[in-house]
């Protein structure tokens, strides 16, 4: 391994080294099936307290409740609890403008309802939602001679599941999405088995529909399925609705719209032509004349990379507010306040929040390298947001005004005891032209002699490590292994250009760019240089199967839900159009889908691979780990594949990394698995 130029510098004052207090330790596999997680805060309308989202612990089920922090106070109680029959828990809470009530999902019976819980005392009770049914089974070839009740099924009205709702400012309306509820017509032939699907011609969609909490009349709008979000005027006289055409219509190009609908007429929705078919995430400015909104770079970037966009709503005109700008614009929505917009940005390795105008953005300071969630009333009374770091877990805080300091607000614990804490270390290195990112973590033992390294490599491509608290990182640090996070080319936070370098080039330069940032570490880190390791998850998982075809200087090769073979990955995942952008359609470009395939290089195997997958995974289907463990076992190389029933993409991956998961042992055999077989590899 070649030697490169190193720059470096620390995340955190205190050295890994430093003696760490006796009380802390490092968490076992079963520590990890404790911690919790916050999200979503919504300061109240008055701004004395806080209604935040908490994910119970792995062994606890994983449901996910509201708590009620009182800010003078600065004590927590729990508002929401789950019967039995709840899966999932309360979520998605939201207060009424006049803070009389907080609103929530919650699955309490067959149908998941939308309810009201007053704050003056008193249970819970759902909203009656319920329409004519939008599509009837009789509509539909029958694969069963139609009966006396389907016929007559269409005159019953229907409850309706309620996917998403957003409140009007003057708490007068709430604008709820609502997929098409099944007919029993429908579930007639379901039961009979007469249950053929034809494949992208579903009748049903998502659907708006506007209640009036006045009277509790539910009208559906015109506005066609599906619908994705909505965003209302501070007037409370109009609203926003993004919709995506359905039925995959998305995965032959970008297939969204922009639909402005008055509250005294939802029957004439009108387009807005000049918002472009990538938009997602909008908000008005105060006055109402304005629409801030996400859409796809004008850079050539990879699909999902945004740009931060103005519509002004007297002319028509669009504009770019983070054409130059240096990092990456969040996925979490813009605020619009006092004439300017509030957006979560990354820079690097950090997440915080920038201000952005006619001028250069500015960006905010905050207590923690990780900035999400930030929230406030209509009053602009108050602040709050979840910050992490490296030593940090998930914490809320509260501030009057965003250039004033947060102070930390009391709630469930993120984990269940002090562990040791270890900082992230940034490092920095050169290759084939670009700067590039990472983050080391060294366990105690590095002091007094070189210890195995971990190169944990994050999903995407188009994805970064941040520098957040990450459970899984102390889990493996307390085990005397150094962890390595890297930020190659095709990584966010490093502006459109460096999230495009890796176009039609996976597994090219971007592994390059991984094993120079090794070979960095080596030469500058107490690190073993023959006991090497690599794993990664997704994107991750593709580039272990890259490692194991370009090189063997790991001793061990961890796979999560990896791509292994763009080809018959293309035709089984859920969609295409992002990879697309990579290397076109495999079929005009099979040379380059072939050279981009981790499978393409399996003749080389050489070490022992281990396999993690999820059965019900979408975004990487099964059938991608298994075309690897064949190809290995043919090879004669060590592999082993472990599947996981019920698990898709997303939730196993949080699952192992330590987050909250309704699967109580998934993730404890994840971890567990990875840890025997990098004992085995290291020799331990």
């Amino acid at each position: 391994m070649r030697t490169i130029a190193l720059l470096f510098t620390l995340a955190a004052a205190v050295s890994t080294t430093t003696v760490l207090a006796q009380e802390t330790r490092f968490p076992t596999n079963e520590d990890l099936r404790h911690t919790r997680s916050l999200s979503q805060p919504r300061l109240a309308p008055d701004g004395d307290s806080v209604l935040v989202q908490v994910a119970d612990a792995t062994a606890g089920g994983g449901h996910s409740h509201l708590w009620l922090v009182d800010i003078k106070q600065n004590a927590a109680r729990q508002l929401t609890y789950s019967p039995e029959s709840d899966k999932r828990g309360e979520h998605n809470g939201e207060w009424l403008s006049d803070g009389s009530a907080i609103l929530f999902l919650a699955k309490r019976g067959e149908h998941t309802q939308l309810y009201r819980l007053p704050m003056e005392g008193g249970e819970a009770h759902p909203y009656d939602m319920k329409i004519e049914p939008t599509v009837d089974a009789s509509s539909e070839p029958d694969a069963i001679p139609p009966s006396k009740e389907k016929a007559e099924a269409k005159k019953d009205a229907l409850p309706i599941d309620v996917e998403k709702f957003y409140v009007s400012p003057d708490g007068k309306w709430i604008a709820a999405v609502a997929h098409d509820p099944q007919t029993p017509g429908e579930k007639k032939q379901e039961t009979e088995k007469a249950d053929a699907e034809w494949v992208d011609h579903d009748p049903h969609g998502s659907r708006l529909y506007l209640f009036d909490t006045a009277t509790g009349k539910l009208t559906r709008t015109a506005v066609d399925p599906d619908v994705e979000s909505v965003a209302w005027k501070p007037q409370s006289d109009k609203f926003l609705v993004i919709t995506e055409k359905p039925n995959n219509a998305g995965d032959l190009g970008p297939a969204k719209a922009a639909w402005l609908l008055a509250t005294n007429d939802t029957e004439h929705p009108q387009e807005i032509k000049q918002i472009v078919a990538t938009v997602s995430q909008a908000a008005w400015s105060d006055d109402g004349k304005r629409i801030y909104y996400h859409a796809q770079a004008e850079q050539d970037a990879p699909p999902g990379y945004d740009d931060l966009y103005v519509f002004t709503t007297g002319d028509g005109a669009v504009k770019n507010l983070s054409r130059d700008y240096k990092g990456t614009i969040g996925h979490e929505g813009p605020i619009a306040v006092d004439g300017k917009v509030l957006q979560s940005v990354q820079n690097g390795t950090r997440v915080l929040v920038a201000r952005f105008g006619d001028g250069t953005p500015e960006a905010l300071k905050f207590n923690t390298p990780v900035t999400t969630g930030l929230n406030t009333n209509t009053r602009h009374n108050g602040w709050v947001w979840i910050g992490t770091g490296s030593t940090a877990p998930l914490t809320l805080f509260f501030a009057e005004k965003l250039d004033h300091a947060g102070h930390p607000l009391n709630t469930p614990s993120a984990i269940p005891a002090k562990w040791t804490e270890t900082p992230s270390q940034l490092v920095q290195w050169q290759n084939e032209g670009q700067t590039l990112e990472g983050l080391l973590y060294l366990p105690p033992q590095a002091k007094d002699r070189k210890v195995p390294l971990i190169v944990d490599v994050h999903g995407g491509p188009t994805g970064a490590w941040e520098d957040s608290y990450s459970p899984l990182v102390p889990f493996l640090l307390g085990h005397g292994w150094a962890v390595f996070r890297p930020n190659p080319r095709g990584s966010t936070g490093y502006g459109a250009a460096f999230a495009a370098a890796n176009k039609n080039d996976l597994g090219g330069a971007d592994f390059r760019d991984i094993m120079t940032g090794v070979d960095a570490v080596i030469a500058h880190f107490s690190v073993d240089a023959d006991k090497l390791a690599l794993m990664g998850y997704s994107y991750g998982g593709e580039m272990a199967g890259f490692a194991e075809g370009k090189t063997d200087c790991f001793k061990a090769i961890i796979s999560g839900a990896p791509v292994i073979d763009q080809f018959s990955e293309y035709g089984t995942e859920s969609g295409s159009w992002y990879d697309r952008w990579f290397y076109g359609k495999p079929w005009e470009h099979d040379a380059d889908a072939w050279k981009q395939s981790p499978i393409s290089g399996v003749a080389n195997a050489k070490t022992p691979f281990l396999l993690l997958q999820g059965d019900s995974d979408v975004t990487d289907p099964l059938g991608q780990s298994l075309e690897m463990y064949r190809a290995l076992r043919q090879m004669g190389v060590t592999a082993e594949l472990v599947r996981y029933p019920r698990e898709d993409h997303g939730p196993l991956a949080g699952g192992i990394f330590g987050n909250p998961s309704p699967e109580p042992w998934h993730g404890f055999d994840g971890r567990q698995r990875i840890v025997k077989f990098l004992e085995r590899a290291f020799g331990q």
